[in-house]
C-alpha cells in the first residue's frame, strides 16, 4: 500500500516544480524554521485525516503557500494606495496562482491521471500571520479521494498486511 506516499510525492513534485515556490515542507508547521529568510516563498503540506468508505480513501489536506511581506521604502504618496506600501498583494496574487494550479492539476490536470478525485469544492483562505516575520499567503483545504484497491488487507488475522 503506497497511496499515502504517492499522494504526498505527487503534491510535493507539483509544488517544488512551481516557479513561485522555493521550498516545500511537510508536517507540523511549527517544526519549520519560519525565521529563515532563504526558504521563502514556501509551500507546506499537512495531511489532516483520512476517511474510509467501501472502495475509497479520502485524504483531508491543507496546503499553505506563503511568502515574507516586505515593507517598501518608497514614499507612500507615490505608490498606488489600493495596494498599500508593501508586497502583500503581489504575494497574495502569486500564492493564489500556486494553490489554484495545484487544485486544477488534481481536478483535471496531470495529477488527475493518478486516479485522484477531488470531492467537494476546495477552499483557499487568505492569511497574514506574524511568526518570526510577517507572512502572507493562502491556505488551501481540499479532500482528495483515491481508490482503496488493496485486497491483501482483507484477511482474517492480518498476516498478509504489508506496509
Amino acid at each position: 500500500m503506497k497511496e499515502y506516499y504517492n499522494l504526498i510525492d505527487n503534491i510535493y513534485t507539483y509544488l517544488s516544480g512551481n516557479n513561485n515556490i522555493n521550498t516545500v515542507t511537510y508536517g507540523d508547521i511549527f517544526d519549520v524554521d519560519l525565521a529563515k529568510q532563504t526558504i521563502f516563498p514556501l509551500a507546506h503540506i499537512i495531511i489532516n485525516d483520512v476517511t474510509f468508505s467501501d472502495h475509497f480513501m479520502t485524504f483531508s489536506i491543507n496546503v499553505i503557500c506563503m511568502d515574507v511581506v516586505d515593507e517598501t521604502k518608497e514614499d507612500k504618496q507615490q505608490r498606488n494606495s489600493i495596494y498599500g506600501s508593501d508586497n502583500k498583494q503581489d504575494i497574495l496574487n502569486s500564492m493564489l496562482s500556486v494553490v489554484n494550479g495545484l487544485q486544477s492539476s488534481l481536478r483535471r490536470g496531470g495529477m488527475n491521471d493518478n486516479n485522484y478525485e477531488i470531492n467537494d469544492s476546495p477552499t483557499a483562505t487568505q492569511f497574514e500571520d506574524r511568526f518570526e516575520n510577517l507572512l502572507a499567503g493562502w491556505s488551501l483545504t481540499l479532500n482528495v479521494e483515491i481508490p482503496n484497491n488493496d485486497m491483501a488487507l482483507i484477511n482474517e488475522d492480518g498476516t498478509s498486511c504489508l506496509s
